[in-house]
């Protein structure tokens, strides 16, 4: 205050004084004086006047003014001695050091970068004033955090070469809780099925994993809308939100929410209508409204309408069609009618295409996935294809596309394409754990996007109690430009059953494959490849009869040359985190002439992802398999099918879910079929995390020589998929609810790392 009233009492002598401060004299040197860590060139560079200049009452006070304004003094004085102009400064003190102690909600280091965005941190000039914003600042993030209690001091201690330690002792207090949610003036809802609609809520059994029981004005306003729209999709037009009271106790520990709300009737569409400029036909537009007449009003399908209608135009280059639907109402019969006017604008096409925040990934790898050109017309549903080919290229955690206007154009847009890569391979040396499978020793490299080309190569070793391979594969996606992929593997397969109490025997497998993928439509693909194998079995002194007899049959040693052919579709929205769409796999591989092993299979895996809400999404699959042996030959039975694990029916021990020999021990069988039903959520807490998911699960399914409805088994529970770093991580808990005689049941599965 004093360093105020001390500058506006020297402005006042300076300026009332007038010639009586002193005379008008010409400098012939400046001198700075009380000057510390500001470089004197800082000083004379505010000064209106320079060695040699006239200096004035009025150049006196414009320097004393520009001086106190760059916040660096607190103290200005202006003297003459002889023609020299004596500048006098007594500069501000430095921040020292700053000290928080007693910060729990919050990182200590993300408070300190808190402070230091408002021009508070250790070196820079101590402002009073800074350090009461930083105090209101604090205080506001707890209070958004719900502790209205909290309680922010500040003290500030002069030290040596003038400088300040400033301290600030938190003491955060308890959080509030949210004691009591009314609802007023509700008739056709009742107040819990409303609240039944609301993030908030009192506190509960999971309310303090979640934090919902804490007040909070974004999720308040949030809660409100959606109540709103619970209303309007309903039929209720003039639903209004009349008031909003919160209130806190004294001790700030409860909060107190009442919600006026007026329903108003229910109206009901009565007619249609579209008008504007018809770029397609009247018909056309009218199959894409999803409100008809006689329908319950609501505002989601209006909505829904309208970006249907806008979609449409976008796909003729329109990408800036407005469609606006006016009301009718009439109040006294209920009744709303809707006229939908179009307005397409200007059709445009796409200027350029930009790709960014790809620093691996080659800009031909993004690409050649996108449907929309350069220099051609607009269409909403090829850049959004572009943007979902790019999704499932698997390379990236997040694909951002924007079409923003061409400035000083009224005919052009960019596509602007953003990505954030993800890494896509590495140098492996270590081990995964399997229930079934135990320690897994894993080395080798394996990368999905080679030098940032696109190609897939995988060079590996995996060893568990049942698998031992040595792999090598390599996949071209684009060996042509049309999108026709190539690829190989050679491998070496040891398969140990008797280590799952399968069978007693080995066998050992040297193989390798060529293969091919020929694109037909968007998201189709006829894949075809031929391979060969050499298979030889080893028998121990208590193998299995019928491996016995096969091999008394056949030999120890089987060769094949196997043909595969199949089609897949991939129409899901993304790879990493699908919410609609599908893959479906149809697959048929042959023991072809040429080898002794004379087989067929034949697999058919459809996946299908439907949103049920923002957050939660139905997964219903199937997997269904048939095999049989040719020319009088069995399927062999090292080709048959099993069930049961983390990645089959849960709940069942891996591989176990067949028939069984005299001995109990599991045979498998040439016929498979596995239905699963899964409602997918994000982990609270967690919802932006697209690497981990949960699922509460029903798994069904029964392996065997027929189809038969008693063989079926079937589980419930919930499960855990982690992306994590290191590897693929699943881990369920299920409860198997039909099962037979003989089945080894496991309710906690768990799997860490993939498996060739």
């Amino acid at each position: 205050m004093w360093r105020h009233l001390k500058f506006l009492f020297l402005l006042g002598a300076l300026q009332a004084a007038g010639a009586y401060a002193f005379d008008p004299f010409v400098v012939k040197d400046i001198r700075i004086e009380g000057i510390q860590r500001t470089e004197a060139g800082t000083v004379f560079s505010y000064l209106p006047v320079k060695v040699g200049e006239t200096m004035t009452d009025d150049k006196a006070a414009q320097a004393i003014r520009s001086l106190f304004a760059t916040g660096f003094f607190q103290d200005v004085t202006l003297e003459v001695d002889g023609g020299v102009l004596i500048v006098t400064v007594q500069e501000r003190p430095s921040i020292s050091q700053i000290e928080i102690n007693g910060a729990k909600e919050f990182n200590k280091d993300d408070l300190l970068k808190g402070l230091r965005s408002i021009g508070l941190s250790e070196g820079r000039i101590f402002d009073r004033g800074l350090i009461e914003k930083a105090e209101q600042e604090l205080k506001r993030q707890y209070i958004s955090r719900g502790r209205y209690s909290a309680n922010v001091t500040t003290t500030s201690t002069p030290q040596e070469r003038n400088r300040v330690a400033v301290k600030i002792d938190i003491v955060e207090g308890d959080v509030a809780k949210i004691r009591q949610i009314s609802i007023i003036g509700s008739q056709v809802f009742k107040e819990k099925e409303l609240l039944s609609l609301f993030k908030l809520e009192t506190p509960g059994i999971m309310s303090w994993l979640n934090g919902n029981d804490q007040y909070s004005r974004q999720k308040l306003s949030a809660d409100l809308e959606t109540m709103r729209s619970h209303y309007l999709d309903r039929g209720y037009l003039e639903f209004t939100l009349d008031s909003t009271q919160v209130s806190i106790t004294p001790d700030k520990r409860d909060v107190y929410i009442t919600i006026g709300i007026t329903e108003g009737p229910q109206f009901i569409v009565s007619d249609v209508k579209v008008a504007g400029e018809m770029l397609i036909s009247e018909a056309e537009v009218l199959k894409l409204v999803k409100i008809k007449s006689g329908d319950i009003f609501s505002r989601t399908r209006l909505n829904e309408s309208s970006k249907a209608i806008s979609d449409r135009l976008g796909n003729e280059g329109y990408a800036f069609a407005n469609i606006n639907a006016v009301p009718e109402v009439d109040k006294e019969k209920r009744r709303v009618a809707f006229t939908f006017f179009l307005d397409p604008g200007r059709r445009v096409y796409v200027r350029r295409i930009n790709v960014s925040g790809n620093t691996r990934t080659r800009d031909e790898v993004i690409r050649r996935e996108m449907r929309q050109l350069e220099g051609g017309w607009y269409s909403a549903d090829r850049i959004t294809k572009s943007k979902q080919r790019v999704d499932r290229l698997g390379y990236f955690t997040d694909v951002n596309v924007e079409t923003p206007s061409v400035p000083e154009s009224t005919d052009q847009v960019d596509v602007n394409i953003d990505v954030k890569e993800k890494p896509t391979g590495n140098i492996v040396f270590g081990a995964g754990y399997g229930q079934a499978e135990g320690v897994i020793l894993t080395t080798g490299v394996s990368q999905q996007n080679v030098f940032g080309s696109g190609n897939h190569l995988a060079l590996q070793l995996n060893t568990s109690k049942l698998n031992r391979v040595v792999s090598l594969s390599f996949t071209q996606p684009y060996w042509t430009v049309d999108g026709v992929s190539r690829g190989f593997d050679v491998y070496k397969r040891t398969l140990d059953p008797s280590a799952l109490s399968i069978g007693q025997y080995q066998t050992s497998t040297l193989g390798g494959q060529l293969r091919f993928g020929v694109p037909i439509t968007e998201s189709d693909t006829v894949l075809f490849g031929l391979g060969y194998e050499s298979t030889s079995i080893t028998t121990l002194a208590d193998t299995p009869l019928r491996i016995l007899d096969y091999v008394n049959t056949f030999g120890t040693q089987n060769t094949a040359l196997l043909g595969t052919i199949g089609w897949a579709r991939d129409s899901r929205d993304s790879a990493i985190y699908p919410t609609r769409g599908g893959i479906q796999r149809f697959n048929v591989e042959s023991g072809l002439p040429g080898g002794t092993l004379q087989f067929y299979k034949i697999g058919y895996e459809n996946q299908r992802f439907f949103p049920l809400t923002s957050d939660f999404v139905i997964l219903l699959s199937g997997d269904i398999g048939y095999g049989a042996g040719l020319d009088g030959k069995p399927l062999p039975f090292f080709r048959n099918y099993y069930a049961g694990g983390v990645s089959s029916v849960r709940g069942f021990r891996t591989s176990t879910l067949t028939p069984k020999d005299s001995n109990g021990a599991p045979v498998g069988g040439s016929k498979k079929m596995i239905g699963k039903s899964e409602i997918l959520f994000p982990i609270p807490g967690m919802r932006n995390d697209k690497s981990i998911r949960g699922s509460a699960f029903l798994d069904t399914g029964m392996t065997g020589e027929a189809y038969t409805f008693g063989e079926f088994r079937a589980s419930a529970g919930l499960a855990l998929a982690w992306v994590s770093p290191m590897g693929p991580f699943k881990i369920s808990i299920a409860q198997p609810f039909r099962s037979q005689f003989g089945d080894v049941k496991e309710r906690f599965q768990f799997q860490f790392g993939s498996q060739f």
